[in-house]
């Protein structure tokens, strides 16, 4: 059992009144990965764009449990005042949403989760973690030149400039301004999903991309043990990063779904 989280206070951006709505972004990221979706919603809900422990503007510490990374959503939630939240969660953000509505669902009044399950996944982003130590950052003198020296190790465009906002220039030099040797260390933590019990029985969404395969058909029975409200939406023609590709059609069913529920504002 785990004892006494050690929460971290999270560097957070709000807009918008009315019933709370907080967004979670996957690894590599922050919280202004949902920015568009947050202008959006802000016309009728309290939007919240936090950025997770050891991601953007929020303290570097050595955990990476998905546990206590949503502890650290309940420490925001105190802080802020909110009894609950809709929250909406993508990738390393969907397990960290789906973690906090089995540990605390009273505080978790709808649950969207965009293409990931509640399972444990293979190794494949440790190559990036790999790629993005191994650049000479005193050798690189513009995000185009660290953009071209990822290109052989991470070949996809879209990908590079989304790890190339980690990249900040400070003095003379670049930095990285998430710590890689304390997500390389916390990989297998972050691939996994830890076994929670009982499920939560509030309205869930689980967007997916068509082309990904991160929530195939073979892992709704494990979804739905957990979540047993699920309602389950696919995006044909788009990828892990579904939000971005697919931003309109995110949009809409984030809109629907929540209209649906009680929350609705």
């Amino acid at each position: 059992m785990l004892a006494e989280p050690q929460r971290v206070r999270l560097h957070c951006q709000t807009s918008g009144t009315g019933s709370p709505v907080l967004f979670l972004h996957g690894l590599f990221g922050s919280g202004s990965n949902w920015k568009r979706h947050a202008q959006e919603l802000a016309e009728r809900y309290r939007v919240l764009l936090p950025d997770l422990r050891n991601h953007g503007r929020s303290p570097h510490v050595p955990s990476m449990d998905y546990r206590v990374m949503a502890e650290d959503v309940i420490g925001l939630l105190d802080a802020e005042a909110l009894d609950k939240v809709a929250l909406v969660g993508h990738s390393m953000g969907g397990k960290v949403a789906m973690a906090l509505a089995l540990t605390r669902p009273e505080r978790v009044a709808a649950l969207v989760v965009a293409d990931i399950a509640p399972v444990v996944y293979g190794r494949h982003l440790r190559s990036y973690v790999d790629a993005m130590r191994r650049l000479s950052l005193t050798d690189i003198g513009s995000r185009a030149e660290a953009d071209q020296a990822l290109a052989s190790a991470v070949t996809e465009p879209m990908i590079r400039q989304f790890l190339l906002t980690n990249l900040e220039r400070r003095a003379e030099h670049y930095h990285w301004r998430i710590p890689l040797d304390i997500l390389a260390d916390q990989m297998p933590l972050l691939e996994g999903f830890p076994e929670l019990t009982p499920n939560y029985s509030g309205p869930t969404l689980f967007i997916h991309g068509g082309r990904s395969q991160y929530v195939t058909k073979a892992r709704h029975g494990i979804i739905r043990k957990l979540f047993p409200q699920t309602e389950f939406a696919c995006i044909p023609e788009t990828g892990h990063w579904l939000h971005v590709e697919a931003p309109e059609q995110v949009a809409e069913l984030l809109w629907g779904f929540l209209a649906r529920t009680s929350f609705a504002a």
